[in-house]
């Protein structure tokens, strides 16, 4: 493990590979920044009516954005499709809310339904904004229902006892009201008026509504085709390969390792790994926490006003828990991945610097900080205590689904994954001497260096920035910083686990890690796109991130090629990991969560991600329970599943295997998996599945109202997850139970290193 290898261990075109295809990628990606930049929707200097009476300005769509952003709304609803799923999609509500007041408007004068019909679609079509003098004149139904819009919002955001449904922030100010409605309606005219040059809307005619003329456009459908064509061919070729070369893939050593396996509770540690028992106990606590939150947001569902006839909205309303619940589940993940990481850095370098433990408690001091700050600052800004003139951004919340941490907060963790990169580079200094830039040892740092880099670029926007640049750095984060590049440093810190453990060979780990990196620098850095079908983004966008993301589909159908040989790695000859006990192969369980991630990888991420990715699907679905119901088996499944096998990996270092310890284990496996498949199979799948019916029987606007939830048959999915998610709950407490024991056994004394020469692989 330690020997330093100055020449490559697979061929340099490995390695040349890798870096054509992460230049390619990121090449075609820095091209739609750009023309994101270039193409992007105009906000408009005035708005006027064909008379020339002012309406609104764009600062006053600027400051409907900040409140939007500030009041935490996309953790209620959705804008242009993302956000929260309990509550509307914001720019759909506004665009059929107004269209059936200009039909009014026109039917009140004595036109037929017919014409009226008509009239309200040519004028949603017409683009009258002027690019000289930057002004966007409406026709005076269009005005008429913008003032109607006005008195609506004020009732929908009117005092809680006057509200119906799940709670809504009370705005009280006029001035406020006005602004959020006008930044509605501008979200609503980048909907349905035609993008110049074009015959579709800046958003390619989505949401679909009839009253607006908005239907697919010839691209939607062409390039789902084509989409269809390229995982095709894409998987041809990959199974051809692997049919040709039989050394692709996770292959265990030809030779079964001499006697039993080592304890690792008997293993000597370092003093940084002794310190990532405070760690997992933070992780333990997060996770907790997470399962408690998600518990609430699905009451919700089924008791708008409360929890079993407690007002608990008063104290944690929805669009809270729900920011409350996506944050967690994000620091869930990273403290896990930076334990993780500070554990393995001394296994793989085989020294330890000085001061090392130090460090690492630094690090977990600030992400405590970090936590329980932004948590703080999230809860203030959206019960209005921070006032507009406060720097609400900074220390609030920047109202970004997945970014809603203020701006200080994220700049902090960004801190702390530099230091964090600073600790594991420290560790490895001497282990990378003399190896050459293309191994192993070298692959960990880089892929620890993309970590803080990626995360960093949901700061390349500001908090004046266009809805459009927002959201084209934001999903850098939720797609290339979660969906990539955690992904790689996944797949690399799986490796040496089953390399530390003496199961598969250096050149078979190290070719499944180069073969990670190609493929996901193939589909999934330019199908981060597949995000931004419908935001504003040119059409080349979608025809990029349609074919691209495509393929992100294909490593995760060989998961399933690969399964058996993956599920018999450190198992006896014959038989899986399922039926080897606990005392035969003493990581037994941190094994089986890595199977689980497997299996969620390819159902979750795999087939749910491509079924919602294809753009004539995500057109009618996007907002619905089927982006839910992807978003937890690819977030949970994946890497929340593989921070407890993290977590297990570890705790055997610190717990005998002892009764009650397995027990432990096993209940935590058994029921977090059981319980997510409940959750999926039996509630979000299914009322997904109704929402899309309901979408096409009648409109996206009417699929995405709340009152939805209330049908019969929605109501009694939603009670029927109750089980799975109690089921979920049951298996957190024994993560809870093992990292208490961890924590007190973190002082525990190990096997002098020469005591365990010849009987110890790591």
């Amino acid at each position: 493990m330690h020997v330093r290898e100055r020449n490559m261990i697979l061929s340099p075109g490995w390695l040349v590979t890798a870096v054509i295809t992460f230049l390619f990628g990121f090449t075609i990606l820095g091209y739609l920044a750009f023309r994101n930049n270039t193409d992007q929707p105009p906000i408009p200097k005035e708005v006027r009516t064909a008379d020339g009476t002012l309406l609104y300005t764009g600062g006053d769509i600027l400051a409907g954005q900040y409140l939007f952003q500030r009041y935490g709304l996309m953790q209620y609803g959705t804008l242009f499709g993302h956000g929260a799923y309990l509550g509307p999609d914001f720019t759909a509500q506004y665009l059929r809310t107004a269209g059936d007041r200009e039909f009014v408007y026109y039917t009140g004068q004595g036109m037929p339904d017919a014409q009226a019909t008509e009239r309200v679609r040519a004028e949603a079509k017409d683009n009258t904004y002027n690019a000289v003098s930057g002004i966007l004149t409406l026709t005076p139904a269009q005005a008429s229902a913008y003032r109607d819009l006005i008195g609506y919002y004020r009732a929908w955001f009117g005092p809680p006892a006057t509200q119906r449904g799940l709670q809504r922030p009370y705005l009280n100010n006029p001035e406020e009201i006005r602004q959020l409605t006008s930044y509605f309606s501008w979200a609503a005219w980048v909907c349905s008026a035609r993008r110049p040059l074009t015959d579709h809307s800046y958003t390619n005619n989505w949401p679909p509504d009839d009253l607006a003329a908005n239907r697919p456009t010839p691209g939607i459908l062409m390039w789902s085709v084509l989409s269809l064509v390229a995982l095709l061919c894409g998987a041809g070729v990959i199974f051809f390969l692997f049919g040709r070369f039989e050394w692709l893939g996770w292959h265990a050593m030809e030779e079964a390792p001499e006697g039993a396996y080592p304890l690792p509770e008997e293993a000597p540690l370092t003093p940084s790994q002794r310190t990532v028992t405070w760690y997992f106990l933070v992780v333990s606590l997060l996770f907790l926490v997470l399962g408690l939150l998600g518990g609430v947001n699905a009451h919700y569902h089924v008791e708008t006003g409360g929890f079993y006839g407690y007002s608990l909205a008063n104290i944690l309303p929805y669009n809270l828990s729900r920011m409350w619940h996506v944050q967690v589940a994000l620091f869930f993940v990273a403290s896990s991945f930076v334990a993780m990481g500070i554990f393995l850095t001394p296994l793989i370098g085989g020294t330890e610097p000085r001061h090392q433990d130090k460090l690492a408690l630094v690090l977990l001091a600030a992400l405590v900080v970090v936590v329980a700050g932004s948590l703080t600052g999230e809860a203030i800004s959206l019960k209005g205590v921070l006032p507009g003139s406060a720097p609400w951004f900074w220390i609030g919340s920047q109202g970004w689904e997945y970014l809603d941490l203020g701006r200080l907060w994220q700049l902090l963790l960004t801190v702390g994954m530099l230091l964090w990169l600073f600790i594991l580079v420290r560790g490895m200094k001497d282990r990378l001497k003399g190896e050459h830039p293309g191994n192993m040892p070298w692959l960990f740092i880089y892929s620890a260096i993309s970590i803080p880099l990626f995360y960093a670029a949901g700061m390349l926007y500001s908090q004046t920035s266009h809805f459009v640049q927002v959201e084209f750095w934001r999903f850098w984060v939720v797609h290339l910083w979660v969906e990539d590049f955690l992904e790689l440093f996944t797949t690399i810190m799986v490796a040496y686990v089953f390399l530390l453990l003496g199961v598969v060979r250096i050149r078979v780990a190290t070719t499944i890690v180069y073969f990670d990196i190609i493929l996901y620098s193939v589909g999934g850095v330019i199908g981060t796109m597949h995000h931004l079908y419908f935001s504003g983004t040119p059409e080349m966008h979608m025809a990029y991130g349609a074919f691209f993301s495509a393929m992100e589909v294909i490593p995760l159908l060989l998961l399933t090629y690969e399964a058996w040989r993956f599920m018999k790695l450190g198992a006896p000859a014959g038989v899986s990991m399922l039926s080897t006990a606990g005392n035969i192969f003493p990581h037994k369980w941190a094994v089986m969560f890595l199977i689980a991630v497997g299996f969620w990888n390819f159902l979750g991420a795999g087939v749910f991600g491509f079924l919602i990715n294809l753009p004539i699907v995500s057109y009618y679905e996007i907002g619905t329970q089927w982006t839910a119901n992807h978003g937890h088996g690819a977030l949970m499944g994946v890497y929340g599943m593989l921070s407890l096998g993290f977590f297990m990996f570890v705790a055997r270092y610190f717990v005998p295997l002892d009764k009650a310890a397995d027990r432990a284990m096993a209940i935590a496996f058994w029921c977090t998996n059981l319980g997510l498949a409940w959750m999926l199979f039996i509630n979000l799948f299914p009322v997904g599945l109704l929402q899309m019916n309901t979408i096409l029987a009648t409109s996206y606007f009417q699929g995405r109202q709340p009152d939805f939830f209330n049908l019969p048959l929605v109501r009694l999915f939603e009670w029927l997850r109750f089980p799975g998610d109690a089921l979920f709950i049951i298996g957190i407490l024994p993560v809870v139970y093992l990292a208490l024991r961890m924590f007190a056994n973190r002082h525990r004394k190990g096997v002098a290193p020469e005591a365990l020469a010849g009987k110890h692989r790591v």
